[in-house]
């Protein structure tokens, strides 16, 4: 307590000192309050560069801003301490949990504010995973692929998974959390029973459907706006212990979306894939990109790249299944798997069949990760543009984007695109999906990477580009993982439910200092509320 009121002491006099594990060190005049660090978790709290530089970007690798410091939790209290002295202070900092940094604008960055390290609470081990019977209770810090390998322990497993595992629970949450099962169970954020939340005032508070339910319904897919989620209890299921993963080749769009929704209808899920995402690959990076992937063989490569030549087609589509099956049902998860390829109509002999694990599948994209790290093409800018596109649009975006305006490109990265069903989205969260009163929505994922500097400002002005177009065309999109730059878009990307989402600001976080990486509510905004 002695060195504490010394350390602050010395802050008072110089008005720039810190404490840096266990040493003092100046840092930049106009930083964060003096007193923050006569609090008892002044020890938890670092200001050297390695720290704020490692949090001042994010996996979009486009935005860059250096926080003030850096907090490492040892218990959620610490993060409700942080928040608490935030608050009360004559100038309230900003402050962003961070758990990969897998925004891509900047999202979860906190200029001038204090960072929270979410993976700290793992490694002060704090954190724990509990399974029961038919959920698990995660914390918001928690990798997915933890969570996996904790619950496969009772051969249970969470319903839906993103396609990357290595990131956080909460993360995925503060966002909706899709994938190829969501189609069956909705997103992630539809398959959660109960949050432990701090929110912007720094209070711990419990909520559910049924318990303080505007905060629970406010938070899941909130964008970290309304608390910091730091456990969640996720709904599960019996674990399967093998998959028949399948790719099937189109080059007629017509078809391929049909097809797909035929497999994500009610009819056709019940008893079919368990699993259903869908890519696009155009001409040239058939025939320029990558001689082979994790999935496809060279030979594999070269025939799709032949049957793009023989059909004219500017693209190939492929829709991505899986089929879950375990000891029991084995012997009959060929002849499951032969009807309901007899109802589809993809190209004649462009069926390619896996038999992996049920991790195998999961965790795929670890694969491809592993490749491009390999290759220096992890660490590189993604300017990701993720939309949500109506059911009745999606040709019509396919002819004006995919064949239009990338039909002539080479893109390093992924071009995704399934259906989901509307109704299993739960329009109390805050996640938008399009209001076009339709019973499917696409997604549309232009996850591409920009390899070279001359890269970036391309793939940028093609996203705007594509915007640009849906704007024209009258397409009623919404993105996912949104980035608007001013108050105006967020206004027109949560159209009804603005009103709702700043009157729930205004109670949980009034001072705007949740996540303003996200560009939603700014400081400025919160002192006209009170004013």
């Amino acid at each position: 307590m002695a060195r504490t009121r010394f350390v602050a002491f010395l802050i008072g006099m110089a008005s720039f000192v810190s404490v840096v594990t266990g040493q003092l060190r100046l840092i930049p005049a106009g930083g964060l309050p003096r007193d923050l660090f006569a609090l008892g978790i002044a020890s938890k709290i670092r200001i050297d560069r390695n720290s704020t530089a490692m949090a001042s970007s994010d996996f979009g690798r486009i935005v860059e801003a250096t926080p003030e410091a850096v907090l490492h939790p040892a218990t959620p209290s610490d993060i409700a301490a942080l928040i608490r002295f935030s608050a009360s202070s004559p100038a309230p900092f900003p402050v962003s949990p961070r758990g990969q940094g897998h925004s891509v604008s900047g999202q979860s960055l906190a200029p001038g504010g204090v960072v929270v390290d979410m993976r700290a609470l793992v490694r002060g081990h704090h954190s724990r995973i509990n399974v029961s019977a038919d959920y698990v209770d995660a914390g918001g810090e928690q990798l997915w692929i933890d969570v996996l390998r904790a619950t496969l322990q009772h051969g249970l497993t969470p319903r839906v998974w993103t396609d990357y595992l290595r990131i956080t629970v909460g993360g995925t949450l503060s966002n909706a959390g899709i994938g190829g099962q969501a189609f069956r169970h909705g997103p992630q954020i539809a398959n959660v029973r109960e949050l432990d939340v701090v929110t912007g005032t720094g209070e711990m508070v419990t909520c559910s459907p049924e318990k303080s339910s505007d905060l629970f319904f406010a938070a899941l897919g909130g964008l970290g706006q309304f608390g910091v989620i730091t456990r969640a209890r996720i709904a599960l299921e019996q674990a399967p212990k093998r998959v028949r993963w399948v790719r099937l080749a189109y080059s007629d769009v017509a078809m391929f979306t049909r097809d797909q929704e035929l497999l994500i209808s009610k009819r056709a899920s019940e008893a079919g894939f368990d699993y259903v995402e869908g890519q696009v690959q155009l001409n040239r990076t058939l025939t320029e990109g990558p001689k082979s992937t994790p999935f496809f063989s060279e030979a594999d490569i070269n025939r799709l790249a032949g049957l793009a030549s023989v059909s004219g087609s500017a693209a190939i589509y492929i829709i991505e299944a899986a089929m879950y099956y375990n000891d029991t049902t084995a012997s009959y998860v060929n002849n499951k798997l032969e009807k309901v390829l007899e109802q589809l109509s993809f190209a004649p002999r462009f069926v390619f069949t896996k038999d992996v694990t049920y991790v195998q599948f999961l965790d795929r994209v670890r694969e491809e990760e592993e490749v491009l790290r390999s290759a220096g093409l992890w660490d590189v800018p993604h300017p990701w543009l993720n939309l949500f596109i109506p059911r009745s649009r999606i040709l019509d975006f396919d002819t004006g984007v995919v064949k239009g305006l990338l039909g002539g490109t080479n893109p390093v990265g992924v071009i995704l695109m399934y259906p989901m069903n509307t109704n299993k989205w739960d329009n109390r969260m805050t996640a938008m999906a399009p209001l076009a009163g339709e019973d499917m929505f696409y997604t549309m994922g232009l996850l591409r990477s920009a390899v070279v500097p001359s890269d970036l400002e391309l793939l940028e002005r093609e996203n705007e580009a594509v915007l640009t177009f849906c704007d024209k065309e009258g397409i009623e999109c919404k993105q996912y993982l949104p980035h608007h730059m001013s108050q105006d878009g967020w206004q027109q990307h949560f159209g009804a439910k603005w009103s709702r989402i700043t009157e729930i600001k205004a109670k949980f976080d009034p001072h705007a200092i949740l996540s303003r990486g996200q560009r939603i509510f700014s400081r400025q905004e919160a002192l006209r509320r009170h004013n």
